[in-house]
Parts: structure tokens; sequence; C-alpha cells
């Protein structure tokens, strides 16, 4: 994995990452597992999907995941995201429910968010890889040490952003933001499991746009193209 995958304004951001210690231990545990025979999702050349989507400058709102889709063709890069013809996966279900009782919008019959990403979302998970089969596997790998700097330059260097973070793992992330200069929208994550506990009726997208709209900037349009 070499900078050069990384969109231009990302590379001047994070490119001295490259270079560090852990970086190297990361390249070296994925080629390790890759020849132990493990599925590594993402593919290697859509891992920095989220940040070529949406270059630095463009970023209005960071939605925070914690590790790629560990089933067959489902990952791309992009949290909460899938690929257009893999079946919408519940938590996705979950985020579309409550975005059609907070703005009206209907429901893709896709879970593709490229869209989403083209227009100012950075949907960033925490760990840029994963094992087929085995959710969290690359955890302790020291992607969070990569994906951390991205949080704290956008905190840092930008202003009037909003920051999802949904559920305890991405909660943990309000350490590295300015709440003084940004927007923290912390709540529980729309997992089947928890979305009862206060996701559903949150209205997170209208919050944003509110938010963003105060300050001086562009409502995003939250709405998703149908796809042939």
């Amino acid at each position: 994995m070499h900078q050069d995958a990384l969109e231009p304004q990302w590379r001047k951001v994070l490119g001295s990452q490259f270079t560090q210690p852990y970086f190297k231990e990361i390249e070296n545990a994925l080629k390790e597992r890759g020849e132990a025979g493990a599925v590594i999702y993402p593919p290697e050349d859509q891992r920095f999907s989220a940040f070529n989507a949406t270059p630095f400058s463009k970023v209005s709102v960071v939605i925070l995941g914690q590790d790629p889709y560990h089933g067959s063709g489902q990952a791309h890069g992009l949290s909460f995201s899938v690929q257009p013809d893999v079946k919408i996966p519940p938590s996705l279900r979950n985020i579309y429910k409550e975005l059609e009782s907070d703005l009206g919008i209907t429901a893709p019959k896709h879970g593709f968010l490229q869209a989403w990403a083209e227009r100012g979302v950075l949907l960033l998970n925490t760990s840029l890889s994963v094992e087929e089969g085995k959710a969290g596997a690359h955890a302790k790998l020291g992607w969070e040490l990569f994906t951390d700097s991205a949080i704290e330059a956008l905190s840092e260097k930008r202003q009037g952003l909003v920051f999802v973070l949904w559920g305890a793992h991405a909660q943990k992330k309000t350490k590295l933001i300015d709440c003084q200069k940004h927007l923290v929208l912390s709540g529980a994550h729309p997992s089947p499991l928890s979305a009862y506990r206060g996701f559903f009726g949150s209205k997170p997208f209208s919050k944003i746009n509110a938010f963003l709209k105060e300050q001086g900037g562009d409502a995003i349009d939250w709405s998703l193209p149908a796809l042939d």
C-alpha cells in the first residue's frame, strides 16, 4: 500500500504515516495473513476508498464505522456501504428507516453509498481491513493510528464539520475532536441489537443539515440514486 494510492489532498495530510513503523507493521501483517491463505476485505485497491471519494477539503460530515463487512463481495472501503448487487445489511437497513422517518427520503433498493461520499460524507471505518468471516480480525493491527490521524487532522484544520459517532466504539473518538469547532452527534448504533435504544427517532440527518446551514454551508442531499 503506497501513499500514491491516496487522493492528493489526503496524501498531504496523511503521507507521513506511511513511513511510520506501525504502518510497516500493518503491511507486513497483511502480507503474512495473505500468504497464510486468509481472504482479506476489501481488496487492496479499495482500502482507501473513503479518502479517495471524499477529498480533505470536501468533507462536511464524518460517519464513523468500526471495520469493513467480512462477507464475500460486501466491503468496498466505505463504512456501512456495500457493493451495488449485495443484499443491504441490517445496520444500513435501519439507517435507511431512520432517513425515511427523519427526512421522508425513500430507501433505495441497494446499499451502495458512493453518492453520499461524493457529496462530502466521509464514510470512514476505524480499521481498513478485515478477514473473511472474522469481524474485528484486524482491529489490533494498527489501523486506528492511521484513521485517528485523519480524524485529528479534520478536527484541527477544518471548521464546522459534523462527526457522527454511533455506538460505544465510535464514541471513544470524541476525545480526538474539538467540540468547540465541530458538532459531534453521539448515539446508539443502528445495529438491530441497539437501534431501538435511541437510534430510531434520533433524527441525525436533519440535525446534520441544520448545523451545516447554520455554518453557512450546504445541506447534504441524502437521497441515493437508483442503480440500473
